[in-house]
């Protein structure tokens, strides 16, 4: 990921933030050939001096068929992101548009069967949790679990490098900058983000 000098955050904070928020996010490799794939990702963070992106693909996915113990990979989250219009300027300029990324490019590590089940029970968990009745892995019986384990392919990511990039029109003076948080904030719920954001990052 590109990231100019202005933008770059090294707040893990963020980075956490921005993984939680938008945890669907991209798998990509280049073992035979470029691949990319949508799953849910999670940040474990169980041993904090050794965190680690852990998901799942559909094993009949061929970027699963490809992925051995360490291959490269990069995890690619976008966070909130709005269109900055160039006439809430002062000035004659261009349009741009505002946002939050995140790549985490790591080595895959294979998921044992044990990892695997404890994976798909906390990322159930994380969102039945918020359901009137919900249905966790425990509730599903052992048998069931397990013959279903067989299509997934758990994959954890151990980080190698970690990119986090808040664009968030720091290059403008402050006439400007204010006016664009007026207008981000009778905007879209992506659009209000970034203006919360934006008003973060100055105090």
């Amino acid at each position: 990921m590109f990231i100019p000098k202005l933008y770059k955050s090294e707040d893990y904070n963020v980075m956490r933030e921005i993984i939680k928020e938008n945890a669907f996010a991209l798998l990509i490799s280049s073992v035979d050939k470029i691949r990319a794939t949508h799953s849910m990702m999670m940040l474990n963070e169980d041993d904090p001096d050794h965190m680690y992106i852990e998901t799942h693909i559909s094993r009949a996915n061929p970027q699963a068929k490809t992925l051995k113990n360490g291959d490269d990979v990069v995890c690619d989250f976008l966070g909130a992101h709005t269109y900055i219009s160039s006439s809430w300027y002062d000035h004659i300029n261009v349009s741009t548009w505002n946002y939050e990324a995140v790549q985490i490019h790591g080595k895959v590590e294979l998921m044992d069967q044990d990892e695997l089940y404890k994976h798909l029970d906390k990322l159930t968990t994380k969102y039945e949790k918020f359901q009137q009745c919900p249905m966790l892995v425990k509730d599903m019986g052992q048998e069931f679990v397990e013959k279903e384990m067989k299509g997934a392919f758990g994959i954890k990511i151990i980080p190698t490098e970690i990119f986090i990039k808040q664009k968030l029109s720091q290059n403008r003076k402050e006439g400007d900058y204010q006016n664009i948080i007026s207008h981000l904030e009778n905007s879209d719920d992506d659009g209000k983000k970034i203006a919360e954001k934006m008003k973060s990052i100055k105090k």
